[in-house]
């Protein structure tokens, strides 16, 4: 990994719609690209711990939301959240968490280096979900991990989605039945051996984005390897809860977090 990683090159305040926090747009290094993110402080002088979010989707489906990220600050941490490359004009070509990876690991980094940050937390929603695992895996000392509707083997999402089966075949390269090892090597569950940080698993029982299968299928593999993991499964939601629901959840997994910081 390039030791320039996470380094921020371009800070740039943007709107908050929140009175309390701070909002600001950061390019940062990512082997050798200018990436850029979104960075979400409380407005004040105290330390927090840090808070990787990495969103869903691809380009600008599922781009981070200046209004979801401060929400997670409010509840007392400094955020930040990577666009991954090429997005918002940022360098380089997105590809569903493959090289594109880095951009989560140098995000890591970035947190790392802030002076106000104690322990870092990742959390992942939707295809985040991979991402945030892979991070987790990367950086054993995380304080903790949660994944929201998080996808957890890109096998699966091929055959689940048939929308999105052009995109996956143009940017892996191919079916999973002609590269195995790319779509592979895109799964966390096959390294999860490394992960030391407990996890925290949050699905609505029937989401059509992302089936309950992948929280299952996680699950099952962190038990399986005596690893510390809780589930909150949502019997009535899809991927997308109720705004209340929503907000209640929120609050529930930053107390979750909270419990399991380090320092």
């Amino acid at each position: 990994m390039n030791e320039v990683n996470g380094k921020i090159v371009e800070i740039k305040r943007v709107p908050s719609p929140n009175p309390r926090v701070l909002l600001k747009e950061i390019t940062y290094l990512s082997n050798g690209l200018r990436v850029k993110g979104l960075l979400a402080e409380p407005k004040d002088e105290q330390e927090y711990d840090g808070f990787l979010y990495l969103r869903g989707g691809i380009k600008n489906v599922g781009m981070v939301r200046p209004a979801r990220i401060a929400q997670f600050a409010q509840e007392g941490f400094i955020v930040f959240a990577p666009y991954y490359r090429g997005n918002k004009g940022g360098e380089g070509n997105e590809d569903f968490a493959g090289e594109d990876r880095e951009d989560a690991f140098s995000a890591y980094m970035l947190l790392k280096a802030l002076p106000r940050v104690k322990d870092i937390h990742i959390f992942g929603f939707s295809r985040g979900g991979v991402m945030a695992l892979l991070t987790g895996i990367m950086f054993p000392d995380a304080a903790s991990l949660v994944t929201w509707g998080g996808v957890s083997d890109m096998n699966l999402t091929y055959y689940e989605r048939e929308d999105l089966r052009k995109m996956m075949k143009r940017v892996i390269g191919g079916t999973p039945e002609k590269f195995p090892e790319r779509y592979q090597e895109r799964t966390p569950l096959y390294q999860l051996e490394k992960l030391q940080a407990p996890v925290l698993i949050i699905h609505g029982v029937k989401d059509e984005n992302v089936s309950v299968e992948h929280a299952y299928r996680l699950e099952r593999r962190l038990r399986a390897l005596v690893k510390p993991v809780e589930s909150w499964y949502f019997d009535e939601f899809t991927h997308y809860f109720p705004p209340a629901i929503n907000r209640k959840v929120v609050f529930d997994l930053t107390n979750w977090m909270k419990k399991h910081s380090k320092k």
